[in-house]
């Protein structure tokens, strides 16, 4: 009697698959983005990190740094099944790239649509030393094509990412005390929340550091909040501008996770979202910025149609500025789309 060999999967592609759940969505039966975030971010540490083991030496997980612009094309819903699949597109010696895109299916008309995709840049860290960063194994590219524009995409984000940097420090207002008086509707203040979790072995890699996906569920858990208290309506993510992870979080610390509006244009908001760290034993080490982004949510109807937008009530210079930064953000991307629009025609 034969027994049927397992195909071995390339270590540097995965594929991951689950049926959408109740608890995955909002009232309306919307998927979260939160969780869809966390399944993408899921799959491409699993293809980084056994990517990152293939060779001997010291072994390795690999660490969220950055998650480029990510755009939800289309809702997904509960009983859809969703199909994430992984693939490692570029290597420089200390980093990777893991392309994902997320395919939703209705198991019963069998229809699919391309729900997702994203571009995320991971580090190998070392199991004995997790401040250690390890080389990479190189991959094959198709053609030298390729390889340049990965190294293109490399340099930027790379750019991007210490530009990043010097903001990090702006301090998040504590969010309203319930006891004061109420702040206007539509203005940050009315709307700004904060989320304060507390780190768990559950949330964490094997080397008790936190899961980058645990983060950006939080993190648009609390940019949904923001939304919510703005439109008072049936809202969901549109888009995440780049995510920055700073440093990393380890078991055992709390998190707070504060989300403020920056920028309101007709038909979608964005919202800024920092997460701060401290140990919960050791004040001495003090709080310091995490994670960072920006994240775009719109409003929509009982027919999942997009609704007008209440305008931003802008109080002083900060929120101002940060307005005027928002909004040349959300010039930049609807010209971008546009482009991007006209090439495929």
């Amino acid at each position: 009697m034969s027994v049927p060999q397992m195909r071995e999967a390339s270590p540097s592609t995965l594929q991951l698959c689950r049926v959408m759940r109740p608890d995955d969505a909002n009232i309306k039966g919307n998927i979260h983005g939160g969780i869809i975030l966390k399944m993408i971010e899921e799959a491409g540490g699993i293809v980084g990190t056994r990517h990152c083991n293939t060779l001997n030496g010291d072994r390795c997980w690999v660490a969220l740094v950055r998650v480029e612009k990510t755009e939800f094309l289309f809702p997904v819903f509960i009983g859809e099944v969703v199909h994430v699949s992984a693939e490692i597109t570029y290597t420089s010696k200390h980093s990777l790239e893991v392309q994902v895109k997320v395919v939703a299916e209705n198991i019963l008309t069998g229809t699919k649509k391309l729900a997702n995709k994203a571009a995320l840049w991971y580090v190998p860290c070392s199991l004995q030393n997790a401040d250690k960063i390890l080389e990479v194994p190189p991959i094959t590219y198709a053609n030298a094509e390729r390889e340049e524009e990965g190294r293109k995409r490399y340099e930027a984000q790379k750019i991007e990412r210490h530009e990043t940097k010097a903001r990090l420090e702006e301090a998040m207002p504590p969010p309203p005390n319930p006891e004061d008086a109420p702040k206007e509707r539509h203005t940050v203040g009315f709307s700004q929340s904060s989320l304060i979790h507390l780190v768990g072995p559950s949330d964490c890699t094997i080397d008790d550091y936190v899961y980058g996906g645990v983060t950006m569920k939080l993190m648009d858990e609390v940019a949904g909040i923001v939304s919510a208290r703005h439109c008072n309506t049936n809202i969901v993510t549109a888009s995440v501008d780049a995510i920055n992870f700073h440093r990393k979080i380890r078991k055992g610390c709390v998190v707070t996770v504060t989300g403020r509006l920056t920028f309101v244009s007709n038909k979608s908001m964005e919202i800024e979202v920092l997460v701060d760290a401290a140990s919960l034993v050791n004040e001495e080490k003090g709080r310091y910025r995490a994670v960072s982004a920006f994240f775009t949510f719109i409003s929509l109807d009982k027919d999942n149609k997009p609704l007008p937008v209440p305008p931003l009530k802008i109080e002083g210079e900060d929120e101002q500025r940060r307005f005027e930064e928002g909004k040349a953000r959300y010039l930049q991307n609807k010209a971008k789309r546009l482009a991007d629009k006209e090439r495929q025609q």
